[in-house]
C-alpha cells in the first residue's frame, strides 16, 4: 500500500470523514456538470432502444469518476500547490506541451458556446411558434438578437450574470427532478417492445460515449477544486479528491439517469427520432406534444434557463482561452484583443446558428473529443511517463478502462464520419 493509500488524517484534520465543506464541493462539481448537455442526452442516449441505454448507465458512473479522480491527481502532482491544469502540464512537458493543452481547452470551450448559440434560437423559435403561435422570426434576426442579448449580460454584468447562473443551478436541479417525476405516469413500454440488436449494441454504445463524456463533464473546476483541498491537507488530499469526485459522479450518474430513463420511458423511439430531427432540446419536444400546460410552458423555460446559464461560463471561459493565445503571439494591446476575440466568437456563433447544424452532431464531432482527450487521455498517459505521477497513479484496470472510454469518444467521431 503506497503513502497515499495509508495517509487518511492531516496533524488536526480527519481526510476520511465526510464534512459539511466536502459535500458543498460535491453540489459544486455537480452544479458545473450539470447544464444544456444533460437536455440532449436523452434523444441521443434512448435512441438506440432501452438496453443499451442501460449498459450506457452501467458505465457512466466508472468513466466519470475515474476520469476526473485522475485529473485531479494529475493537478495534485505538481510541485506548486497553486498550480491549475496549464501549469501542471508546463511542469511535466515543458512549454510546448502547455501550448497543446492551452489549443485544447479552448477548442475543447469554443463549440460549447456556438451549441448554445444553436440551442438556444431554437428553443426560443420553438416556444414562440408551439406556445405562443406567433409566425416564425426570420432566423438571422431572432439569433442576432438572442446572441447580442446574451453576450452584453456577460460584458456589461459580468458579476451579476455569474453570481445569478450560479444561483440558477440548484433550481434548475430541483425542477428536473420534478419534471421526472411528474413524468412517471407518462411512461409505457414502447421503448422495451423494440426487440435489442445485440449485435450492434456495442456500435450504439460507442456511439453514445461522446455525448455521455460531455453531458457529465466538470472538468473546468477540477482547477480550483484540488487547490483548495490541497491547501487544506496538503500530500494527503488525494484522499479527499478521491472522495469527493467519487460523490458528485454517483450523484451525477443518478440524478441525470433517472432523468434520461424517465424522459426516454415517456416517449416513443419515433418521438426521439423527431426531437432529433427537429434539432431541439427534449424539454421542448415534450412541450410541444403534451397537452399539459404545465409542461408546454415548463419545459421551454427550464430549457431556455439552462441553455443561457451554461452559455455565460463557457463564453467567458472561451473568450479567456482566445485572449490567451493571441496575446502571446501578437504586439497588439490587450484591450485590441480583447474586443476582436469578442467580436469573432460573437459573429462566428451567429453564423452558425443561423445554418443551424445538428446539436448532437456538434457535441460528438466537435466538444467531445477534446474534452476526452484532456479528461481522460492525458492523466493516464501520463502516470506511465510521468515521474512525479508514479505515486498517483491508479490500479492498472482503472488506467486501462479510462483510456478505451477516452480512445472511444475520439475514434467515434472517426468512425461516425464514414456511416
Amino acid at each position: 500500500m503506497s503513502t497515499i493509500e495509508k495517509a487518511v488524517v492531516t496533524e488536526d484534520k480527519p481526510v476520511s470523514k465526510w464534512t459539511y465543506k466536502d459535500f458543498t464541493w460535491v453540489l459544486s462539481l455537480f452544479g458545473t456538470a450539470v447544464g444544456a448537455g444533460v437536455l440532449f442526452l436523452p434523444i441521443k442516449a434512448g435512441a438506440g432502444g432501452f438496453w443499451p441505454l442501460v449498459v450506457l448507465a452501467i458505465i457512466a458512473t466508472p468513466m466519470i469518476w475515474l476520469a476526473h479522480k485522475g485529473l485531479a491527481r494529475f493537478v495534485l502532482s505538481s510541485k506548486n500547490p497553486n498550480a491549475d491544469i496549464t501549469d501542471t502540464v508546463e511542469e511535466h512537458f515543458g512549454k510546448v506541451g502547455a501550448n497543446i493543452i492551452t489549443f485544447a481547452y479552448f477548442f475543447a470551450i469554443y463549440p460549447i458556446v456556438l451549441i448554445y448559440g444553436v440551442g438556444i434560437t431554437n428553443t426560443v423559435d420553438s416556444f414562440l411558434v408551439n406556445q405562443l403561435g406567433i409566425d416564425p422570426l426570420p432566423r438571422w434576426l431572432l439569433s442576432g438578437v438572442l446572441i447580442a442579448a446574451m453576450t452584453a449580460g456577460v460584458v456589461f454584468g459580468r458579476d451579476l450574470m455569474l453570481k445569478l447562473t450560479s444561483l440558477m443551478v440548484y433550481p434548475l436541479v430541483f425542477i428536473l427532478l420534478a419534471l421526472s417525476l411528474y413524468l412517471i405516469p407518462e411512461w409505457n413500454m414502447s421503448m422495451l417492445e423494440v426487440a435489442p440488436d445485440w449485435s450492434a449494441m456495442p456500435v450504439i454504445v460507442w456511439m453514445a460515449i461522446p455525448l455521455i463524456v460531455f453531458s457529465f463533464n466538470h472538468s473546468p473546476i477540477i482547477s480550483q477544486f484540488t487547490k483548495d483541498q490541497r491547501q487544506q491537507f496538503g500530500d494527503n488530499a488525494v484522499v479527499k479528491t478521491d472522495m469527493i469526485t467519487g460523490g458528485a459522479a454517483l450523484m451525477l450518474t443518478g440524478f441525470v439517469m433517472f432523468f434520461v430513463f424517465s424522459v426516454v420511458l415517456s416517449l416513443s423511439p419515433a418521438e426521439l427520432a423527431v426531437a432529433k430531427e427537429q434539432n431541439i432540446s427534449v424539454l421542448s419536444h415534450i412541450a410541444n406534444i403534451n397537452p399539459s400546460p404545465i409542461l408546454s410552458y415548463l419545459g421551454p423555460i427550464v430549457a431556455f434557463a439552462a441553455i443561457v446559464s451554461s452559455y455565460f461560463g463557457h463564453f467567458l471561459g472561451a473568450h479567456e482561452g482566445l485572449v490567451g493565445l493571441i496575446k502571446s503571439r501578437s504586439s497588439f494591446s490587450v484591450k485590441k484583443i480583447q474586443t476582436a476575440s469578442m467580436l469573432f466568437i460573437v459573429i462566428t456563433t451567429w453564423i452558425v446558428t443561423i445554418r443551424n447544424p445538428s446539436i448532437l452532431g456538434m457535441i460528438e464531432t466537435m466538444g467531445a473529443p477534446m474534452i476526452a482527450a484532456i479528461l481522460f487521455i492525458l492523466p493516464v498517459v501520463s502516470m506511465n511517463i510521468v515521474p512525479a505521477m508514479k505515486k498517483f497513479s491508479t490500479s492498472k484496470l482503472a488506467q486501462i478502462f479510462t483510456f478505451i472510454c477516452g480512445l472511444a469518444s475520439i475514434t467515434s467521431v472517426i468512425y461516425g464520419a464514414f456511416l
